[in-house]
């Protein structure tokens, strides 16, 4: 069974900087995509960043160079670097590893508060 643990929320002022980290365990295939998802209070969740097996990124337009998604050597960790961090990025944010299948699995969240 493939689990996900995120770390690194937290509280930060506008205008600094988090990194988050996703571990997969239960040896999920190497071929995958991993992504981070958020949700505000009052909102749907929505996907943050996303990056393949190959290393294609995507991001949401409203992180576009703030926000690097990455991943680490053993492909199954994946990392969200944030930067110039603003209220409105405040939420819980998500991990999620998605298969070929279509198969996916989520972390169990970790909050990331942003004051002004």
């Amino acid at each position: 069974q493939v689990q996900l643990v995120e770390s690194g929320g937290g509280v930060v002022q506008a205008g600094g900087s988090l990194r988050l980290s996703c571990a997969a365990s239960g040896s999920p295939r190497s071929i995958n995509t991993m992504g981070w998802y958020r949700q505000a209070p009052g909102k749907q969740r929505e996907l943050v960043a996303r990056i393949t097996s190959g290393g294609s990124t995507s991001y949401v337009d409203s992180v576009k160079g703030r926000f690097t998604i990455s991943r680490g050597n053993n492909r199954n960790t994946v990392y969200l670097q944030m930067n110039k961090l603003k209220p409105e990025d405040t939420a819980v944010y998500y991990c999620n590893l998605l298969l070929p299948s279509m198969s996916d699995y989520w972390g169990q969240g970790t909050q990331v508060t942003v004051s002004s």
